[in-house]
């Protein structure tokens, strides 16, 4: 039991740490919620007012549009840490780098993934998807971008040594992030036609 706190304690601190770091850089923060609310707004300009087009589209439009913002702040889940040599310090800490990793992963989901989550709804309004699709909508980028987080992980540790790991990076994790997107975006479509979509919401869980 005392290790079990212990071990949650690391993880705390983990977060704690990472969240307060990425908060003092606020630009790079709102870069992938910027992104998703710019690249959401731009659609109906494009495709024009038809409101029954946009409803056909906004499932896929705003899970690809949230798979593009999550892949945009990947790179920088490590690299912060490997610049300033804090990546070393855990290494040779006494605390287990599978905890502190963990720890990393669910700040960058809370810093990145939850803002796309919390704006959604109104980005689905602007799209005119039906009301009823929108609460299957948070539900499915909830799951798709905490899968997304835990995919982009594994990319950005193992490209975090490149000076240009970007690209590597997306070639690396985007053959992973397609199934999460079909998911994601079946999930929401279902909802709307009125068909189940609690299979795909527990594939992504």
């Amino acid at each position: 039991m005392q290790k079990n706190i212990s071990l949650l304690s690391f993880v705390f601190a983990v977060i704690r740490r990472d969240m307060l770091v990425s908060l003092r850089k606020r630009s790079e923060l709102a870069n992938p919620i910027l992104f998703f609310i710019i690249v959401i707004a731009l659609f109906p300009l494009g495709l024009g007012p038809d409101s029954n087009q946009l409803a056909m589209l906004a499932p896929g439009v705003l899970w690809v549009t949230a798979l593009l913002a999550s892949m945009l702040s990947a790179d920088a889940l490590f690299r912060s840490d490997y610049d300033d040599a804090t990546l070393e310090t855990l290494l040779l800490s006494p605390g287990s780098l599978y905890f502190a990793s963990l720890g990393k992963i669910i700040a960058h989901w809370l810093l990145t993934g939850l803002p796309l989550v919390l704006v959604s709804p109104l980005l689905a309004t602007m799209l005119q998807l039906p009301s009823h699709g929108i609460p299957v909508l948070m539900a499915s980028l909830a799951l798709g971008t905490a899968c997304l987080s835990f995919v982009g992980a594994i990319g950005s540790a193992l490209t975090v040594g490149l000076r240009k790991g970007g690209l590597l990076l997306a070639l690396l994790v985007l053959p992973l992030y397609v199934p999460v997107l079909i998911f994601g975006s079946s999930a929401v479509q279902s909802a709307v036609e009125g068909a189940d979509y609690l299979g795909q919401l527990a594939v992504l869980g």
